[in-house]
This record gives structure tokens, C-alpha cells and sequence, in this order.
């Protein structure tokens, strides 16, 4: 089975008509800005981004070093290629509109930067959420009004886990695929299939000690994964995982 990376991916994406030149363009921006994240995540102690940077993020929690550095990261790599209206993060109080000395697109781009970044001094699993939109028509200037739209009105949407290896999973509206990045290549790569939930058959017979469910979104479930003992458990407890 051949190999596919991002590129040929969203290529391919485009060509069946799901994908306009610029949003994939901006797909592979975000990619390469989850690369430099990894590699700042890798290093760990050794280049000092451990700790706390000593200030707060919009929901009032303490800013790791690294929540900065990815939050700087992400924004310095996408405000300048011509793709997106504003972004907004979740480590910035206020939307970033982008500068004038670039040129705008017709996307909004909505990321946290470093997910769980608590996790971070004791060598866990962390990530980056992202999320696209279209900047409504005929707005000269973007607001945090534009940003407020319904999930399905997305037209990306997508995470990487920083782990023993990095994982980039996203959707362009036609499922879910995940890519691993090869470090030696630099590149995102993928085996041709999509993230799918598991039969049902395949789920009654799942170990509890092998799935994770969260009972806060039960009305999207397929009914055999509704109806399971793991299910009806409560989420009340966090873990690693």
C-alpha cells in the first residue's frame, strides 16, 4: 500500500472539488507550524522552554513557556501568506487581525496553540487544536463577531499530539485522516485510509481498559457505543490518556 503525505493528500482534496488553492495553502502552513512546535516540544529542558512564562491565558490559567513560543509560532508563520482575514488563540485575550503590511484572504483561523500543556514538565503527551472558518462577506475588517459561527459552518478543522511520534488528524469536510511526521523526511505521511468510528460489532467486544468515552456528547454517538458499560460511566475523573 503506498505511501501518501499531506501534500499529495490535499492536492488530491482539491481536485475533487472539496478544497479551494488557498485553504489548502493555509492546511499546509498549519502543518509545517505543528513541525516547528514538535521540534521546541522534543527539546524540552535542553533549550529551557520548561516552566511557567508568568502570565495567564484568556481562561485565567498559567501560561507555560511553550504555550507561548507555539502561540508565537503559529501566528508568525501564518499571518503573512495572504490566506487568512484574523486568528484568533486561546493564549491572546483579544482576535489578532492581520497586519496591514500583509496581504487578506477570506479565512479565519481559531488554534490552541499547546492543549494540556500542564502535562508538559512531566513529559506527557501535549497538542494543538485548530479550527477554520470563512470570514463573512463583505467585511472589510474582521471582529470577534465573525469568529462567533456554528461548528458546521467549518471548513477545517484538525489536531496534532506531540508524543513519541507527532500525529497531525484533520478533516476538509470529507473525513477524518491522520498523518505521522516523518522526522527523517520532514514530512507528514499517511497510508491511504480515514479515521472512522468502529463497528459495532468491533465495539461490544472492546475492552473497558481499551476505550475512552466521554458521557457529555452522547446524542452523537453510534447506539451500540451509547448503550455500552464504559459509556454509562460518568467522566469524572482525568487522567494522561
Amino acid at each position: 500500500m503506498r505511501r501518501v503525505t499531506l501534500t499529495q493528500f490535499l492536492i488530491e482534496q482539491q481536485r475533487k472539488g472539496l478544497m479551494g488553492a488557498d485553504l489548502r495553502l493555509l492546511m499546509e502552513v498549519v502543518a509545517r507550524a505543528v513541525k516547528a512546535i514538535a521540534v521546541n516540544v522534543s527539546k524540552g529542558a535542553l533549550a529551557g522552554v520548561l516552566g511557567e512564562a508568568g502570565s495567564d491565558n484568556v481562561q485565567g490559567e498559567a501560561q507555560k513557556k511553550l504555550d507561548v513560543i507555539a502561540n508565537d509560532i503559529l501566528i508568525q508563520a501564518n499571518e503573512w501568506g495572504g490566506h487568512l482575514a484574523a486568528m484568533a488563540s486561546e493564549e491572546v485575550e483579544e482576535i489578532r487581525p492581520i497586519p496591514t503590511d500583509y496581504p487578506k484572504g477570506g479565512f479565519l483561523l481559531l488554534f490552541d496553540p499547546l492543549d494540556g500543556s500542564s502535562n508538559i514538565d512531566v513529559n506527557i503527551s501535549v497538542g494543538t487544536i485548530f479550527s477554520v472558518l470563512r470570514c463573512p462577506e463583505g467585511c472589510a475588517v474582521a471582529t470577534e463577531a465573525d469568529f462567533m459561527q456554528p461548528g458546521t459552518a467549518q471548513v477545517a478543522a484538525g489536531y496534532s499530539v506531540y508524543g513519541p511520534s507527532t500525529q497531525l488528524v484533520l478533516t476538509v469536510g470529507d473525513g477524518v485522516h491522520g498523518f505521522t511526521l516523518d522526522r527523517e523526511m520532514g514530512s507528514f505521511g499517511s497510508r491511504p485510509s480515514s479515521v472512522t468510528w468502529p463497528s459495532c460489532r468491533r465495539a461490544r467486544k472492546a475492552p473497558a481498559s481499551a476505550t475512552s468515552t466521554c458521557a457529555g456528547w452522547p446524542r452523537w454517538w453510534p447506539t451500540c457505543i451509547a448503550s455500552s458499560p464504559v459509556a454509562a460511566s460518568s467522566c469524572t475523573r482525568s487522567t494522561a490518556r
